[in-house]
């Protein structure tokens, strides 16, 4: 029995420019925190030759071209495991919630299977091999972060170069600033699911495409993302809650599935009931909403439990893939 513990992040500033169509032209840049909500995958080796799955469904097959899960199906056929194994997944946080889960559950699954294989993956290649999954072969119209940041974990800046390479470096951010933006911060679930693809994708063709005013609010997004860091390492935390609300009202001019009129009204209840700024986790469209609310922390859950929304509480995760179980 082997189990994979890898986490979830929060996307920090830069969202977006971590596309291909973005960064092979101009470079990305973002920052990621891990937090301490986590995609858990079992592996075992099956009694009989079949393969057994369970996540939100149960499979088993006889093949693994006979496999529905997409992610799993391909993963098994890279690593070249056809018979005889069970996977199990177990998550802390719903699916397509803004939080990374798609591909911070390819990222444990392959660390698992690497596990059950007895090989060896650096977290660089192990990041890499997951983009390669959900991009190349899967062609998911996603960017690289998610996979970077649930392998990595910490609070990291990341930066990709045009050619395709990542840069990973590690925010130097004072302990008691991090302790303070921690207890800042809130995320509110929104009570929706929503696809990353359906939102991403036509932010990517108007990307490819050469469209101005997405070039134009990207190349703003990538300037708040580079900004707030240096807000961190300074200290000057506040001023991330208020340039969060300027990144906000950016991001929803890349699309109109970004937000919605339920979004909206969340969005402005927060801020009436004192936060700074905030966004919806991810692409948009539904999930999870942070936001930054330095006081009247009790004024402000009071006022979204109006609206139906109660706070996940979590704190910043320092380590990233890893086994826990290997037995």
């Amino acid at each position: 029995m082997i189990i994979s513990r890898t986490p979830v992040r929060l996307s920090m500033g830069g969202g977006g420019t971590d596309l291909a169509s973005y960064y092979e032209k101009h470079e990305g840049f973002l920052m990621a925190a891990a937090i301490n909500k986590y995609v858990f995958v079992s592996i075992n080796k099956r009694f009989n030759p079949s393969i057994r799955l369970s996540y939100s469904k149960t499979e088993i097959v006889d093949h693994v071209d006979d496999i529905e899960h997409r992610i799993i199906k391909e993963s098994l056929k890279t690593l070249n495991i056809t018979k005889q194994i069970e996977i199990v997944s177990i998550a802390d946080v719903p699916a397509n919630s803004g939080l990374g889960t798609s591909s911070t559950f390819t990222v444990s699954l392959l660390n698992g299977l690497h596990a059950y294989k007895k090989d060896y993956i650096p977290l660089e290649a192990l990041a890499e091999a997951a983009c390669d999954i959900e991009i190349n072969r899967l062609k998911e119209p996603i960017g690289k972060q998610d996979q970077y940041a649930s392998a990595f974990g910490g609070f990291n800046a990341y930066w990709f170069k045009k050619d395709g390479s990542v840069v990973v470096e590690p925010v130097n951010m004072r302990e008691e600033v991090m302790a303070e933006l921690q207890s800042n911060l809130f995320l509110f679930y929104l009570n929706s699911e929503r696809s990353a693809s359906a939102v991403l994708t036509t932010q990517n063709q108007k990307s490819k495409e050469g469209d101005q005013n997405t070039l134009d609010r990207l190349h703003k997004i990538k300037a708040i993302g580079l900004e707030t860091k240096s807000l961190f390492e300074k200290g000057d935390i506040d001023s991330f809650g208020e340039i969060l609300h300027e990144h906000w009202l950016t991001k929803k001019g890349l699309s109109d599935k970004v937000s919605d009129s339920r979004i909206d009204e969340a969005y402005e209840t927060a801020r009436k009931h004192g936060a700074l700024g905030g966004k919806v986790v991810g692409a948009g469209g539904g999930g999870f909403l942070l936001v930054y609310c330095p006081r009247e922390k009790a004024k402000l859950v009071a006022g979204m439990k109006k609206l139906g929304l109660e706070p996940m509480w979590f704190s910043f995760e320092h380590e990233g893939a890893k086994i826990i179980y290997y037995g």
